[in-house]
């Protein structure tokens, strides 16, 4: 490929071709690595967050709701976050939270 050949336009085109390959390779290398050493790992009877001591994540149930729109039940919220507009709404036209408890 002469690249004295090329227009700016290309040789830019050219260059984010070769950093997006470049993220791409790397990436598919670190997951290989990181598969070869959980394989190796559990081999030895051992997980690789246990050898390295890092916290396993604990993934979070959703939150159950706690409060349904009244106009619309299949609109919940759980009570944390923020409000949404419904219950925003219905608050500002004198409802009280407890009246929409799931």
């Amino acid at each position: 490929m002469d690249l004295n050949a090329l227009s700016l336009k290309e040789l830019k085109d050219l260059q984010a071709q070769v950093a997006r390959a470049i993220a791409s390779f790397e990436e598919r290398k670190k997951k290989e690595a990181l598969a070869e050493l959980e394989d190796r790992a559990r081999q030895m009877g051992f997980s690789l967050s246990e050898l390295l001591g890092t916290p396993v994540a604990r993934k979070r149930a959703p939150a159950a709701a706690k409060y349904a729109n009244p106009e619309n039940a299949a609109e919940t919220w759980s009570g944390r976050g923020r409000k949404p507009r419904w219950f925003e709404a219905a608050l500002k036209a004198g409802r009280a939270p407890e009246e929409m408890s799931v």
